[in-house]
């Protein structure tokens, strides 16, 4: 099927306003991008900042861009003055430099804290202990020009449907109590990132209201090589 069919198809799946759809464009054209954009899509997600800042630049302002890979410290100013969201905060000291570079490009930045709830080792993100520790952590209340809107989540990548239920359970319950002990009067909490193509339906079921879709956009990857 192609792109526009793609997307109108999740149009009918994806419950209409209460789950955001990321079309996740990393390694894709930005002609690939312009055919989702043409049938409706506006909010694309992108893994590396060289790739992101380039896009930016030549495909229409009005896209929402979110970076949902994983950011060193030393990227954040590339993406500052125009990212949307940045899904993959993994720490205190991360959350810190974004704040400041949004300080300069007189910004507020939405932040999702990416918690690490999968058996593999490679993905990053808080764990529960650490996610909490920052949480309490009093500098936090001086990040003006951040707000924290949520947390985001990647499962195992298994075929077995219970454990990802499992993660994505864990993620949802992690969501509710930090919202509850930490956000409970600010409703800009409201936001959980997790599922992508493989496991999207799973993950909505068990509560995300933002998916990240790649394949099921785009079809199969074709993989460019950019620099980090």
């Amino acid at each position: 099927m192609s792109i526009t069919k793609n997307i109108e198809s999740l149009r009918q799946e994806i419950p209409s306003g209460q789950v955001t759809l990321i079309a996740v464009s990393k390694t894709k054209s930005n002609e690939d991008i312009m055919e989702a954009y043409e049938a409706g899509q506006r909010v694309f997600g992108e893994n590396m900042v060289q790739e992101l800042t380039a896009k930016q630049e030549e495909l229409p302002k009005d896209i929402e861009w979110h970076l949902i890979g994983h950011l060193q410290s030393n990227k954040v100013k590339y993406i500052a003055p125009f990212i949307a969201m940045i899904q993959s905060v993994d720490s205190l000291k991360l959350l810190k430099e974004i704040n400041k570079h949004a300080e300069k490009n007189n910004r507020v930045i939405d932040c999702l804290l990416q918690v690490h709830i999968a058996d593999e080792e490679a993905k990053f993100g808080f764990d529960h202990a650490e996610l909490v520790e920052a949480l309490r952590d009093e500098s936090l209340a001086e990040l003006k020009n951040i707000r924290i809107r949520g947390l985001m989540g990647i499962a195992t990548n298994t075929d077995n449907e219970k454990h990802i239920k499992d993660e994505f359970y864990e993620l949802k319950m992690l969501f509710d109590g930090v919202k509850a002990s930490f956000f409970r009067k600010d409703d800009s909490f409201n936001t959980l990132s997790m599922g992508m193509s493989s496991d999207y339906k799973l993950a909505i079921a068990a509560g995300s209201n933002m998916v990240r879709l790649g394949s099921t956009i785009f079809g199969k990857r074709v993989t460019k090589h950019y620099k980090a």
